[in-house]
């Protein structure tokens, strides 16, 4: 079965998240291309409905109809169904990511005439900057009563159509309403996401966030049906955190919450840790290259200590941020020897995230133990 993965501006962070995805969920990815933001997979499995939701980095999914040389496209695409709206007239899209994008447009714009619809095609009209900074293109339009996407994979064509999209007012409203937030300091909903799933825990598992704050990463997991086990030493943090995890409807018995210094907190066995630790003082102005290394080093010895401290109470990857800093026009990040220092981790992922003018940007790192 081939699909296609719209991907967000982080285009080689969505991609691993993807993958862990699918690791996790043991449907075996047979073949995978790539163009500029789609990710095109053939898997052993079908996939289930909805689970776009369960992505941070996936702003639609779409199901491939057609796979066909060109000299056969128009005759296999005359087989299929192409619009199943109830509309008569409708807005549509298509994704480009093929040199016969044109090919395509010309073929929907003849057909939806014969049958008699009245359909406008909508463009990609917003330019995104990538984290490469490369310019990706978006829909500008949110009117869009259908979207297909047009692909070149090895010597074949490959048309499909977007099945499902990312509900971006549903994580709004889960970020922006619920009862305490941490806006300078809180983890956003869809990075928390992609993290969860690099980590590639799966529902009845346990996930240690030890720097938990208000609860961003707990709640997206146990969104996952994961349980929960959150730590952090400001005890308004927790009792914020439990407001807020309350009020997205789960019980007390649904997570287990703890007031203590996780250098030497001690814990049940979990299967993960997935945790944005403290980056450092938000900065308004670029800092010194001693202030930067002075931050990064008080990081790396507080990670030193935490994964000393979880280290055998953790059985699978445990994925985190650490702060990438800017100084001229530069960025520093962590030494990685220091931080497993003494540990039996090995690094599998590291992929930068930020914004072009942050200060205190991030990285994200995921570790798996070393067999011994």
């Amino acid at each position: 079965m081939k699909y296609f993965f719209i991907l967000g501006r982080n285009i080689a962070l969505s991609k691993a998240e993807v993958f862990a995805y699918f690791e996790k969920e043991e449907n075996r990815i047979l073949n995978s291309a790539t163009v500029k933001n789609c990710l095109m997979l053939d898997l052993e499995k079908p996939i289930a409905k909805g689970i776009v939701d369960f992505f941070g980095g996936v702003v639609s999914i779409g199901e491939v109809l057609v796979q066909t040389e060109k000299k056969d496209l128009e005759k296999e695409l005359n087989k299929r169904e192409i619009y199943l709206g109830k509309k008569n007239n409708f807005n549509y899209l298509i994704w480009n990511f093929s040199e016969n994008a044109t090919f395509i447009a010309d073929y929907l714009k003849t057909r939806f005439r014969k049958e008699k619809l009245k359909a406008t095609l909508k463009h990609l009209t917003k330019n995104v900057n990538s984290q490469s900074e490369d310019k990706i293109k978006m829909p500008s339009s949110k009117l869009l009563d259908a979207e297909y996407v047009v692909f070149d994979f090895e010597d074949k064509i490959l048309f499909g159509k977007i099945s499902e999209k990312c509900d971006y007012n549903k994580i709004e409203k889960r970020d922006m309403k619920k009862p305490v937030r941490r806006e300078e300091l809180a983890i956003s909903p869809r990075l928390a996401k992609i993290m969860i799933n690099l980590s590639e825990v799966k529902s009845g598992q346990t996930l240690l966030d030890p720097f938990c704050g208000v609860g961003t990463i707990l709640s997206e997991a146990l969104l996952q049906k994961v349980n929960v086990v959150g730590i952090d030493k400001d005890k308004n943090a927790i009792e914020s955190a439990e407001q807020n995890l309350k009020w997205l409807g789960f019980a007390e018995k649904d997570f287990i919450l703890k007031s203590d210094d996780s250098r030497n907190a001690q814990i049940p066995n979990v299967d993960t840790i997935v945790t944005e630790p403290d980056l450092g003082k938000i900065l308004k102005k670029i800092p010194t290259q001693k202030d930067a290394e002075e931050t990064i080093e008080k990081f790396e010895k507080l990670l030193n200590f935490i994964l000393k401290n979880f280290e055998k109470r953790t059985n699978g990857k445990v994925v985190f941020t650490a702060p990438y800093i800017r100084v001229g026009k530069k960025r520093i990040g962590c030494d990685a020897e220091k931080i497993l220092r003494e540990i039996h981790y090995s690094i599998t992922l590291r992929l930068p995230e930020f914004r072009k003018h942050q200060i205190v940007g991030r990285e994200i790192l995921v570790l798996k133990k070393q067999d011994l």
